[in-house]
């Protein structure tokens, strides 16, 4: 089914999805260093992934040593998952997380081929609060790039996890992280005659799901808010569709306006405040844009056509969208308030659903040719 991954909000929408206070300092200042390991995400060709050692977090007691472990493996995971770092493998490890406490011995990490590694410490608190020490290393050039200090209730460990992978990810690429983030998707289940479908939520490594939505109406294309707790999804009343907006903290659901034909297709303009979408008009489906504060509408694109899929790009000054008025179903391009759409997708097939890239150089899309499925960019 259709998920979306939300992109990394401003540091307020990120402390509001946070049930609980997640604080971080810098725990030590890095030195400067020449030379340090970098990868250029944006550049061309391709470089084999960076060698990284994650040692388990050494802990203050039993219970904060699993923690700490826990939150070592969190950490590996996410960043073998971009496809930039390969974790060693732990067994290769010469120092244990207690020596590491004292001293880094680099030459031991030089031996087993590691480019970069992290090292950290947990203590439990009182209250249920950890609080969680990691520091990032240059092998190589035998001093610390980054380093940080988290306090946290203790059931918020992977989210301090995903924090930490964000900080090294950030600190190597230049690039902000995307590990503290969630997908909202639909699940499906059920026989086959008779399948549910649920708005659900869930961390972007697959942990924590939660479903929003009973299931007793058909659900589809969750988006998430770039600035609030929010989703606008499609959905099915008396076999109608309809626009609404979930407030994940409250529960909240609603109709976004009153239309008298049927809206699909919602997404978030970048600032959270409007949402474009389709809405049929005689025998076409036309962009309308809405206003969430004044619920006044814009109708964005006017023909007899098909327009659907709208998605903006991240400065809010484009809009590109999928449309057959061409005679085949091809991607096209506007500015945001409208007018002057020019076709941007010219190979053969059916093209659809484009998103833009959070750096704004790139369009995702999905093409239906020979009868098969494809996903691209451009």
């Amino acid at each position: 089914m259709i998920a979306t991954l939300r992109n990394r909000a401003s540091g307020m929408v990120r402390q509001a999805a946070f049930a609980a206070a997640l604080t971080a300092g810098l725990a030590l200042a890095a030195g400067s260093v020449t030379a340090e390991p970098t990868i250029d995400v944006g550049g061309a060709g391709s470089r084999d992934p960076m060698k990284i050692a994650v040692t388990d977090f050494h802990g203050s007691d039993s219970q904060a040593s699993k923690y700490g472990a826990d939150i070592a493996g969190v950490i590996a995971a996410d960043l073998e998952r971009s496809g930039l770092f390969a974790p060693i493998n732990k067994d290769a490890f010469i120092q244990k997380p207690e020596e590491l406490q004292k001293t880094v011995r680099f030459q031991d990490w030089r031996l087993i081929g590691s480019e970069v590694m992290v090292t950290g410490s947990v203590k439990t608190e009182g209250n249920g609060q950890l609080r969680v020490e990691f520091r990032l290393w240059d092998v190589g050039g035998e001093s610390q790039m980054v380093g940080r200090a988290y306090e946290s209730p203790a059931s918020n460990w992977r989210r301090v996890a995903h924090n930490i992978a964000d900080a090294i990810y950030e600190r190597i690429t230049g690039e902000k992280g995307y590990f503290d983030s969630r997908v909202v998707f639909v699940a499906e289940s059920g026989p086959p005659t008779r399948r549910v479908k649920r708005l659900a939520i869930m961390d972007q490594d697959g942990a924590n799901v939660k479903f929003l939505t009973t299931g007793a109406e058909l659900v589809l294309t969750p988006r998430f808010s770039p600035s609030t707790q929010e989703i606008t999804y499609l959905s099915y009343f008396n076999n109608r569709p309809r626009v609404y907006l979930l407030n994940i903290d409250t529960g909240r659901q609603e109709v976004v306006g009153d239309f008298p034909g049927m809206t699909f297709a919602p997404r978030f303009s970048p600032d959270g405040n409007r949402v474009a979408m389709s809405m049929t008009t005689g025998g076409g489906a036309n962009i309308y844009l809405m206003d969430l504060r004044s619920r006044q509408s814009v109708q964005l694109t006017n023909s007899p056509a098909i327009d659907t899929s709208p998605s903006f790009s991240p400065d809010g000054s484009q809009i590109v969208f999928e449309s057959d008025r061409g005679g085949s179903q091809q991607l096209y391009l506007m500015g945001a308030s409208g007018g002057g759409a020019s076709r941007i997708s010219q190979g053969d097939g059916r093209y659809a659903t484009p998103v833009w890239s959070p750096r704004g150089d790139m369009i995702a899309f999905t093409k239906m040719t020979g009868g098969r499925f494809y996903i691209g960019v451009m």
